[in-house]
C-alpha cells in the first residue's frame, strides 16, 4: 500500500511539474543559418532564422559568447518577411573550431546554429589555397563538444567514466527497491 502511495505521489509530481519543469518542446526550436562559415577571426558574420516569426515583425536576441563574441546582439526583420537577421564580429583572438550560436526570439522560440572559425591567414604555408586558412580545417576535424556557453561538456569522457556512472545509477535503483520492499513489510 505504501509503495503504491509513493509511486502515485511521484507520478502526480511529474504531471504537475511537466509543463514547467520540462525543456522547451521540439517545435519551439528552429535552425539558425550562419554565414560565412567557416569565418576567419575579425570577420563580420550574419545569422538569420525563420523561427522568430513569418509575419515580418519577428525579432530576437542572439548570443555569440561561445566564440568570445557579444553575449547579446539584435536580430531584426529582414527584407524577406519570413526571416530575422543579425550580425556580429568574430573576435580577432578566436581560435579555430566549431562554436554554437544561439538566438532567443521575442515570440518565445529559439534557434541554434554552428559557426566554424578558420585558422587565419596561414602565412608561411607556402601553398596556394582556394579558401584562406582552410588547409588545417580540411585535414583536422573539430575536437570536443560544441562550445555553446551554456552548461558544460566533458571532452575527455571515456568508457570508464560512463560505466562508473551507470554503476552508480544501478546501485541506487537496487538500493531504493530494497529499501521500499523492506519498508513495505512493516506497514
Amino acid at each position: 500500500m505504501r509503495t503504491a502511495r509513493v509511486l502515485a505521489g511521484a507520478a502526480l509530481t511529474i504531471v504537475a511539474l511537466g509543463p514547467t519543469g520540462a525543456p522547451a518542446l521540439a517545435g519551439d526550436f528552429g535552425k539558425l543559418e550562419v554565414s560565412p562559415s567557416p569565418a576567419q577571426p575579425g570577420t563580420l558574420v550574419t545569422v538569420n532564422t525563420t523561427a522568430c516569426g513569418s509575419d515580418g515583425s519577428g525579432s530576437g536576441t542572439g548570443d555569440a559568447s561561445a566564440v568570445g563574441g557579444p553575449a547579446s546582439f539584435a536580430l531584426k526583420p529582414d527584407t524577406r518577411k519570413e526571416a530575422a537577421v543579425g550580425q556580429f564580429s568574430v573576435p580577432a583572438k578566436a581560435k579555430s573550431g566549431t562554436y554554437g550560436i544561439g538566438v532567443k526570439c521575442h515570440n518565445g522560440k529559439e534557434a541554434t546554429g554552428d559557426l566554424m572559425v578558420g585558422s587565419g591567414s596561414g602565412s608561411g604555408s607556402g601553398g596556394a589555397s582556394s579558401s584562406p586558412g582552410m588547409g588545417a580545417m580540411a585535414t583536422m576535424p573539430p575536437k570536443g563538444g560544441v562550445k555553446t556557453g551554456v552548461g558544460s561538456t566533458s571532452e575527455n569522457s571515456g568508457l570508464t567514466e560512463i560505466m562508473a556512472g551507470a554503476a552508480v545509477l544501478a546501485t541506487a535503483a537496487v538500493g531504493g527497491t530494497w529499501f521500499l520492499r523492506r519498508r513495505g513489510g512493516r506497514a
